[in-house]
Protein backbone atom coordinates (compact mmCIF):
# COMPACT_ATOMS: atom_id res chain seq x y z
CA UNK A 1 0.00 0.00 0.00
CA UNK A 2 1.38 3.42 -1.04
CA UNK A 3 1.36 6.06 1.96
CA UNK A 4 1.72 9.89 0.94
CA UNK A 5 4.41 11.67 2.81
CA UNK A 6 2.90 14.38 4.85
CA UNK A 7 4.17 17.76 5.67
CA UNK A 8 2.62 19.08 9.00
CA UNK A 9 4.73 22.07 8.35
CA UNK A 10 2.72 22.82 5.17
CA UNK A 11 -0.86 24.31 7.02
CA UNK A 12 -2.78 23.80 9.49
CA UNK A 13 -4.94 21.05 7.36
CA UNK A 14 -1.58 19.46 6.97
CA UNK A 15 -0.73 19.33 10.43
CA UNK A 16 -4.16 18.18 11.48
CA UNK A 17 -3.54 15.38 9.27
CA UNK A 18 -0.59 14.34 10.24
CA UNK A 19 -2.17 13.88 14.32
CA UNK A 20 -5.15 12.07 12.88
CA UNK A 21 -2.68 9.35 10.51
CA UNK A 22 -0.39 9.32 14.01
CA UNK A 23 -3.51 8.40 16.24
CA UNK A 24 -4.58 5.72 14.09
CA UNK A 25 -1.30 4.24 13.34
CA UNK A 26 -1.05 3.70 17.23
CA UNK A 27 -4.39 1.80 17.63
CA UNK A 28 -3.20 -0.36 14.66
CA UNK A 29 -6.81 0.54 12.69
CA UNK A 30 -7.33 0.83 8.77
CA UNK A 31 -8.90 4.23 7.12
CA UNK A 32 -11.99 1.98 6.32
CA UNK A 33 -11.57 1.43 10.32
CA UNK A 34 -11.78 4.36 11.27
CA UNK A 35 -14.61 5.54 8.80
CA UNK A 36 -16.67 2.90 10.88
CA UNK A 37 -16.05 4.66 13.74
CA UNK A 38 -16.34 8.06 12.97
CA UNK A 39 -19.32 7.69 10.58
CA UNK A 40 -17.69 8.33 7.08
CA UNK A 41 -15.71 6.22 4.32
CA UNK A 42 -12.14 5.62 4.05
CA UNK A 43 -11.89 7.42 1.61
CA UNK A 44 -13.31 10.52 3.52
CA UNK A 45 -10.22 9.75 6.03
CA UNK A 46 -7.65 9.36 3.85
CA UNK A 47 -8.59 12.61 2.34
CA UNK A 48 -8.35 14.21 5.31
CA UNK A 49 -4.96 12.86 6.16
CA UNK A 50 -3.52 13.86 3.28
CA UNK A 51 -4.95 17.53 3.78
CA UNK A 52 -7.09 17.19 0.37
CA UNK A 53 -10.07 18.02 2.30
CA UNK A 54 -10.87 20.26 5.71
CA UNK A 55 -12.32 18.42 8.78
CA UNK A 56 -15.34 19.29 9.92
CA UNK A 57 -16.05 19.81 13.63
CA UNK A 58 -18.24 17.24 13.76
CA UNK A 59 -15.76 14.93 11.73
CA UNK A 60 -13.23 16.01 14.74
CA UNK A 61 -15.96 15.50 17.98
CA UNK A 62 -16.11 11.61 16.02
CA UNK A 63 -12.45 11.03 16.20
CA UNK A 64 -11.79 12.39 19.51
CA UNK A 65 -14.89 9.95 20.52
CA UNK A 66 -13.08 6.81 18.69
CA UNK A 67 -9.57 7.74 20.62
CA UNK A 68 -10.51 9.04 23.15
CA UNK A 69 -8.55 11.89 22.93
CA UNK A 70 -11.47 14.51 24.57
CA UNK A 71 -11.32 17.63 22.41
CA UNK A 72 -7.86 17.76 21.53
CA UNK A 73 -8.97 17.27 17.69
CA UNK A 74 -11.82 19.55 17.73
CA UNK A 75 -8.86 22.32 19.45
CA UNK A 76 -6.96 21.63 16.19
CA UNK A 77 -9.97 21.28 13.47
CA UNK A 78 -10.88 25.43 14.80
CA UNK A 79 -7.07 26.21 13.82
CA UNK A 80 -7.82 24.70 10.65
CA UNK A 81 -11.11 26.28 10.10
CA UNK A 82 -9.92 29.85 10.47
CA UNK A 83 -6.76 29.56 8.73
CA UNK A 84 -7.00 31.98 5.71
CA UNK A 85 -6.63 29.54 2.65
CA UNK A 86 -10.03 28.93 1.10
CA UNK A 87 -11.76 25.32 1.06
CA UNK A 88 -10.90 23.36 -1.63
CA UNK A 89 -7.50 25.25 -1.98
CA UNK A 90 -4.98 22.82 -0.54
CA UNK A 91 -6.45 20.11 -2.55
CA UNK A 92 -5.21 22.06 -5.96
CA UNK A 93 -2.24 23.03 -4.59
CA UNK A 94 -0.98 19.44 -4.16
CA UNK A 95 -1.67 18.92 -7.62
CA UNK A 96 -0.11 21.97 -9.09
CA UNK A 97 2.86 20.84 -7.58
CA UNK A 98 2.65 17.91 -10.14
CA UNK A 99 1.31 19.37 -12.90
CA UNK A 100 3.43 18.74 -16.29
CA UNK A 101 1.97 21.84 -17.45
CA UNK A 102 -0.28 24.85 -15.92
CA UNK A 103 -2.25 26.79 -17.68
CA UNK A 104 -3.37 30.38 -15.98
CA UNK A 105 -5.49 33.03 -17.02
CA UNK A 106 -5.94 36.15 -14.11
CA UNK A 107 -7.36 39.29 -13.77
CA UNK A 108 -6.73 42.57 -11.54
CA UNK A 109 -3.89 40.55 -9.64
CA UNK A 110 -0.59 39.35 -10.49
CA UNK A 111 -0.96 35.23 -9.87
CA UNK A 112 0.54 34.08 -6.74
CA UNK A 113 3.19 32.10 -8.59
CA UNK A 114 4.67 34.94 -10.49
CA UNK A 115 4.28 37.60 -7.40
CA UNK A 116 7.32 38.90 -5.58
CA UNK A 117 7.74 38.76 -1.85
CA UNK A 118 6.79 42.46 -1.24
CA UNK A 119 3.56 42.25 -4.05
CA UNK A 120 2.46 39.64 -1.81
CA UNK A 121 2.81 41.20 1.46
CA UNK A 122 1.30 44.20 0.39
CA UNK A 123 -1.80 42.40 -0.78
CA UNK A 124 -2.28 40.64 2.12
CA UNK A 125 -1.91 43.69 4.31
CA UNK A 126 -4.96 45.47 2.77
CA UNK A 127 -7.04 42.80 3.09
CA UNK A 128 -5.93 43.00 7.35
CA UNK A 129 -6.29 46.28 7.12
CA UNK A 130 -10.24 45.27 6.04
CA UNK A 131 -10.20 42.88 9.01
CA UNK A 132 -11.00 39.72 6.05
CA UNK A 133 -7.98 38.03 8.17
CA UNK A 134 -5.25 38.08 10.47
CA UNK A 135 -2.06 39.59 10.76
CA UNK A 136 -1.16 35.68 11.14
CA UNK A 137 -3.13 34.45 8.37
CA UNK A 138 -1.66 37.12 6.08
CA UNK A 139 1.76 35.97 6.94
CA UNK A 140 0.42 32.05 6.04
CA UNK A 141 -0.38 33.44 2.33
CA UNK A 142 2.73 34.65 1.50
CA UNK A 143 4.45 32.12 3.21
CA UNK A 144 2.31 29.90 0.86
CA UNK A 145 3.39 32.11 -2.01
CA UNK A 146 6.79 31.04 -1.91
CA UNK A 147 6.56 27.55 -1.34
CA UNK A 148 4.33 27.42 -4.37
CA UNK A 149 7.36 29.17 -6.34
CA UNK A 150 9.68 26.69 -4.87
CA UNK A 151 7.59 23.65 -6.04
CA UNK A 152 8.14 24.75 -9.66
CA UNK A 153 11.82 24.18 -8.76
CA UNK A 154 11.78 20.43 -10.03
CA UNK A 155 12.84 18.31 -12.65
CA UNK A 156 11.73 17.84 -15.07
CA UNK A 157 10.01 21.52 -15.35
CA UNK A 158 6.70 21.97 -16.20
CA UNK A 159 5.29 23.93 -18.84
CA UNK A 160 3.65 27.40 -17.18
CA UNK A 161 1.66 29.79 -19.27
CA UNK A 162 0.56 32.72 -18.29
CA UNK A 163 -2.29 35.45 -19.54
CA UNK A 164 -2.81 38.22 -17.78
CA UNK A 165 -6.19 40.75 -18.58
CA UNK A 166 -4.55 44.05 -19.32
CA UNK A 167 -5.48 45.32 -15.44
CA UNK A 168 -2.87 42.99 -13.34
CA UNK A 169 -0.15 45.14 -15.20
CA UNK A 170 -1.51 48.59 -14.46
CA UNK A 171 -3.34 48.46 -11.14
CA UNK A 172 -0.67 50.04 -9.10
CA UNK A 173 0.37 47.85 -5.58
CA UNK A 174 2.30 49.44 -2.78
CA UNK A 175 5.23 51.61 -3.59
CA UNK A 176 6.45 52.64 -7.08
CA UNK A 177 9.55 50.29 -6.36
CA UNK A 178 7.39 47.63 -5.27
CA UNK A 179 5.51 47.47 -8.18
CA UNK A 180 7.98 47.88 -10.46
CA UNK A 181 10.09 44.83 -8.86
CA UNK A 182 7.03 42.71 -9.75
CA UNK A 183 6.77 44.08 -13.54
CA UNK A 184 10.72 42.79 -13.28
CA UNK A 185 9.84 39.86 -12.00
CA UNK A 186 7.39 39.25 -14.96
CA UNK A 187 9.90 40.23 -17.49
CA UNK A 188 12.62 37.39 -16.06
CA UNK A 189 9.36 34.84 -15.93
CA UNK A 190 8.98 35.26 -19.62
CA UNK A 191 12.78 34.55 -20.28
CA UNK A 192 12.68 31.38 -18.87
CA UNK A 193 13.17 28.01 -20.84
CA UNK A 194 9.72 26.31 -19.81
CA UNK A 195 7.52 29.64 -19.33
CA UNK A 196 5.48 31.68 -21.85
CA UNK A 197 3.67 34.90 -20.72
CA UNK A 198 1.13 36.95 -22.64
CA UNK A 199 -1.31 39.95 -21.91
CA UNK A 200 -4.36 40.08 -22.77
CA UNK A 201 -5.11 43.80 -23.63
CA UNK A 202 -8.10 45.80 -22.69
CA UNK A 203 -8.80 45.91 -26.69
CA UNK A 204 -9.88 42.57 -27.02
CA UNK A 205 -12.85 43.27 -25.40
CA UNK A 206 -15.94 40.71 -25.94
CA UNK A 207 -13.08 38.21 -27.80
CA UNK A 208 -12.19 37.87 -24.43
CA UNK A 209 -13.52 34.12 -23.41
CA UNK A 210 -12.90 34.46 -19.49
CA UNK A 211 -14.25 37.13 -17.39
CA UNK A 212 -13.22 35.21 -14.14
CA UNK A 213 -9.66 33.56 -12.86
CA UNK A 214 -9.03 30.37 -14.13
CA UNK A 215 -6.69 27.47 -14.06
CA UNK A 216 -6.18 23.66 -16.30
CA UNK A 217 -3.72 21.59 -14.78
CA UNK A 218 -2.27 18.88 -17.27
CA UNK A 219 -1.11 16.19 -15.03
CA UNK A 220 1.77 13.69 -15.78
CA UNK A 221 -0.56 11.10 -17.69
CA UNK A 222 -1.74 13.82 -19.82
CA UNK A 223 -5.59 13.96 -17.66
CA UNK A 224 -6.59 17.41 -17.26
CA UNK A 225 -7.79 19.22 -14.27
CA UNK A 226 -9.64 22.50 -14.02
CA UNK A 227 -9.62 24.96 -11.23
CA UNK A 228 -11.54 27.89 -10.73
CA UNK A 229 -13.17 30.09 -7.28
CA UNK A 230 -16.24 31.47 -6.26
CA UNK A 231 -15.94 33.91 -2.81
CA UNK A 232 -16.04 31.14 -0.56
CA UNK A 233 -14.11 28.22 -1.76
CA UNK A 234 -12.44 26.69 -5.16
CA UNK A 235 -13.55 24.17 -7.48
CA UNK A 236 -11.41 21.19 -8.57
CA UNK A 237 -12.87 19.59 -11.34
CA UNK A 238 -11.98 16.38 -13.48
CA UNK A 239 -14.09 16.35 -15.36
CA UNK A 240 -12.72 15.94 -18.72
CA UNK A 241 -16.04 16.92 -20.60
CA UNK A 242 -15.98 20.41 -18.55
CA UNK A 243 -12.06 20.28 -18.63
CA UNK A 244 -11.84 20.17 -22.40
CA UNK A 245 -13.91 23.14 -23.51
CA UNK A 246 -11.86 25.48 -20.97
CA UNK A 247 -8.55 23.94 -22.39
CA UNK A 248 -10.09 25.15 -25.90
CA UNK A 249 -10.89 28.39 -24.86
CA UNK A 250 -7.67 29.16 -23.40
CA UNK A 251 -5.72 28.11 -26.56
CA UNK A 252 -8.56 30.78 -28.06
CA UNK A 253 -7.64 33.21 -25.43
CA UNK A 254 -3.47 33.07 -26.67
CA UNK A 255 -4.56 33.45 -30.30
CA UNK A 256 -6.20 36.90 -29.31
CA UNK A 257 -3.90 37.73 -26.49
CA UNK A 258 -0.77 40.02 -27.11
CA UNK A 259 2.39 37.76 -27.70
CA UNK A 260 5.05 37.41 -25.58
CA UNK A 261 7.69 39.34 -27.44
CA UNK A 262 4.32 42.42 -27.49
CA UNK A 263 3.84 41.55 -23.90
CA UNK A 264 7.56 41.88 -22.72
CA UNK A 265 7.17 45.19 -24.62
CA UNK A 266 4.33 46.69 -23.12
CA UNK A 267 5.71 45.96 -19.37
CA UNK A 268 8.69 47.62 -20.03
CA UNK A 269 7.31 50.72 -21.48
CA UNK A 270 4.95 51.00 -17.98
CA UNK A 271 8.65 50.42 -15.87
CA UNK A 272 9.82 53.57 -18.40
CA UNK A 273 6.56 55.59 -17.46
CA UNK A 274 5.81 55.68 -20.84
CA UNK A 275 2.19 55.10 -22.50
Amino acid sequence: MNRKDLEPDSSPAAAFGERLRRLRDARGWTQDELGERTGCSGSHVSAVETGRRSPTQRFAASADRAFGTGEQLQRECRAVRHTALIEGFPEYVTHEARAAEIRLYEVGVIPGLLQTADYAAVLEADAVRREAITPEQADERVALVARRQAGLARSPSPLIIVVLDEGCIHRPMGTPSIMDAQLERLVEFADLPNTVLQVAPFTMGERRPFSLPVTVLTMPDRSLMLYAESAYRGHLVRESTLAVPMLTAYHQLQTEALSQAESVALINQLRKGTP
